[in-house]
């Protein structure tokens, strides 16, 4: 069964992979003939106008992949219902949001909205914290950890390749804690077909990139990544869900709150994170971007140890990392190589 289910998820990584590759270059021709573009400013990474909303072509082919994989799938998968739902609505106003840039308080009830639902069609009895917390404590920490998770994938999307690393090594990183898991391995062909189309979208996003993921892309990714982990926290796997994405959660949380104590707006644009000051600091984006596949590998590892009973010893290995990521990173903004 576990064979057969690779397989499967292999062919919906090829497929999301193909029509993200082609999706983008459709979305590329179409920004550029409507001169949709991110032009460079003092909280920008890029110096040259760059077409902004690839996520056009990404966001789409996922959610095609996704449906078609639900539909094949039966009751086994009906959970990826309602977060293709989300994913489109999400789609939508974060494509508003590109063309018009809204105001905060629409796009956050749009995603209350979206990870509301979804919760709600969760069984009472799939409790994230294994039933340590009553249900309601377990569903409202749930959907505060979503929706900050929804947003920092939109905040950390400020370099050439980075979100595109990202979700490949989460999609990777989900389907392998999904097989050990068990009762999540009908997780692994989403998964793989997210990281799939990541990489279709690295085709044109690589540094130096010809195009950028824009909020159309970033938001409705962060909000289906976010619920392939509360999947694997569901079927008893928590720490793992954490320690995956544990780079993007370290780094946006620590640049928040250094930015909240010194008064800051928190929700406008800046160059305050890690791997932003490390561009600042002289490396290139890719550089950067490699760094990071490198630390969410040993992630990846870290969580693999945790789900399979080690979780004391996969938490202190991805602190580690994090320590080290974060450290090297620093170093870079400085100027100097660790």
């Amino acid at each position: 069964m576990t064979t057969g289910i690779w397989l499967q998820g292999v062919a919906a990584a090829g497929a999301a992979g193909a029509a993200s590759l082609a999706g983008t270059r459709l979305a590329l021709g179409y920004l550029r003939r409507r001169r949709i573009l991110d032009r460079p400013n003092e909280r920008s990474s890029h110096k040259i106008p760059t077409p902004r909303g690839g996520g056009l072509g990404v966001t789409p082919a996922v959610l095609l992949v996704w449906a078609a994989l639900a539909a094949a799938g039966g009751a086994e998968a009906r959970w990826a219902w309602p977060l293709i739902a989300g994913a489109l609505v999400l789609m939508a106003a974060s494509w508003a949001d590109d063309r018009l840039d809204l105001p905060p308080g629409p796009r956050f009830l749009v995603q209350i909205g979206a990870v509301g639902g979804a919760l709600w069609l969760v069984p009472p009895a799939a409790l994230a914290f294994q039933g340590i917390l009553p249900l309601w404590a377990d569903r409202v920490i749930v959907a505060l950890g979503w929706l900050w998770f929804v947003n920092l994938y939109n905040f950390m999307d400020g370099i050439d390749g980075i979100t595109g690393i990202e979700t490949t090594s989460l999609g990777l990183g989900i389907a392998v804690i999904a097989a050990m898991a068990g009762a999540a391995a009908n997780a692994i062909p989403f998964a793989l077909a997210a990281a799939g189309a990541a990489l279709g979208f690295l085709v044109w996003n690589w540094h130096p990139a010809r195009v950028f993921l824009g909020d159309v892309g970033s938001v409705p990714l962060g909000f289906l990544l976010g619920g392939l982990l509360l999947h694997l926290a569901l079927a008893g796997q928590l720490a793992a869900a954490v320690i995956l994405p544990a780079y993007y959660l370290a780094d946006a949380t620590i640049t928040l709150g250094r930015r909240a104590l010194r008064r800051e707006k928190v929700w406008r644009a800046h160059r305050q994170h890690f791997y932003q000051r490390a561009v600042q600091g002289g490396r290139r984006h890719d550089q950067v971007a490699l760094a990071v596949l490198a630390g969410n590998l040993l992630l990846i590892a870290a969580a693999t140890a945790a789900a399979a009973g080690h979780t004391a010893g996969g938490a202190a290995a991805a602190v580690t990392v994090l320590a080290l990521l974060l450290g090297l990173l620093g170093s870079w903004s400085r100027g100097r190589a660790a």
